[in-house]
């Protein structure tokens, strides 16, 4: 790790609203996946907290920034769940309402080799609605950066998004779970867009590399592609390959970490959420996007997604001495 991408780690001070998710993941290891109709054994059944706005949440607090959550949880015991896990890694979490009915959850088998099923219910995410935007705007825009992804009402993202834009705040938009046809306004009122290599070519629909060499790709028409679409800047993750960095006419190649990963659920969270903390921080795009990529490798070496988050004293510890 650079001594100058090290040193970002003693100035994340800045301040982050994330608007979003919080899912409980019930997560049980099977021998094999089961086919339709079948039953399988697995092994102990665990409650993880999750919920890509919750872990991206959970990442930037960990490394120092100052964080907001908003969003909703259920009344029942899961809500104490994932509050106290959000407490823990720091994050602020007194704006968050608390509505009739079930918290968020994710059921997910996991086979042998490491596939997956996921079966989504979004509880109190789906009661995230423009009038809580509205009461919570006085919190929402008392901050640097707005951190959004799509596990919430479209109106709601797109609502929140204009508050924040209109009032100064700069809005990262992480297009996950994937949409294709964002609405017009939440593009105009977004400044940074966020997609992995899939989402970018189904997004701008450009053929992917038969070798999945997405190096040989034209980075230079894929940001005037991105200019066209809307976003002068942009975050294109590449997996284990690092990611790209679009900002205005400038073109950054960011170099993946390599780690013996573990588990890499939540490391796109992490990487998002490093982000949202160096840019609330006054730190360049292509700087924080560099700094993610530590700190999602960091994420890949433990089991979870908010449970293998580290701190930035951990991060230094693992990577600083090379």
């Amino acid at each position: 790790m650079s001594a100058s991408c090290l040193d970002l780690l003693d100035h994340l001070h800045g301040s982050v609203s994330v608007v979003g998710s919080m899912n409980v993941d019930y997560t049980v290891v099977t021998e094999r996946l089961p086919k339709p109709g079948e039953t399988v054994n697995g092994g102990p059944l665990t409650l993880l907290p999750g919920g890509k706005s919750a872990n991206q949440a959970s990442a930037a607090a960990r490394i120092g920034a100052q964080v907001r959550m908003f969003g909703a949880v259920g009344e029942d015991t899961n809500a104490d769940f994932l509050l106290e896990h959000l407490r823990d890694a720091g994050v602020d979490t007194s704006h968050i309402a608390a509505v009739a009915g079930p918290s968020g959850t994710t059921v997910i088998t996991v086979d042998a080799n490491g596939e997956n099923t996921i079966v989504y219910s979004a509880g109190s995410n789906g009661e995230v609605s423009v009038d809580y935007v509205q009461q919570s705007s006085d919190a929402l825009v008392a901050a640097d950066v707005l951190g959004l992804c799509l596990e919430s009402p479209m109106e709601t993202v797109t609502a929140c998004a204009r508050l924040c834009h209109d009032a100064g705040l700069k809005v990262l938009l992480n297009d996950s779970p994937f949409v294709a046809e964002l609405p017009a306004e939440l593009i105009e009122a977004s400044d940074i867009l966020l997609v992995n290599e899939h989402e970018m070519a189904q997004l701008l629909d450009i053929a992917e590399p038969d070798d999945d060499d997405w190096d040989g790709l034209d980075w230079s028409d894929v940001a005037r592609q991105m200019h066209d679409f809307g976003f002068n800047q942009a975050i294109i993750t590449l997996g284990g390959d690092g990611s790209v960095v679009i900002d205005g006419d400038d073109i950054y190649r960011i170099a993946p970490v390599a780690v013996e990963a573990i588990d890499t659920t939540g490391c796109g969270d992490a990487f998002m959420g490093t982000v949202l903390a160096g840019l609330a921080s006054g730190h360049a795009l292509a700087d924080s996007a560099q700094l993610a990529s530590y700190v999602s490798a960091y994420a890949a070496t433990g089991f979870g997604a908010q449970a293998s988050y580290g701190t930035a004293a951990q991060i230094r510890e693992r990577f600083g001495a090379k």
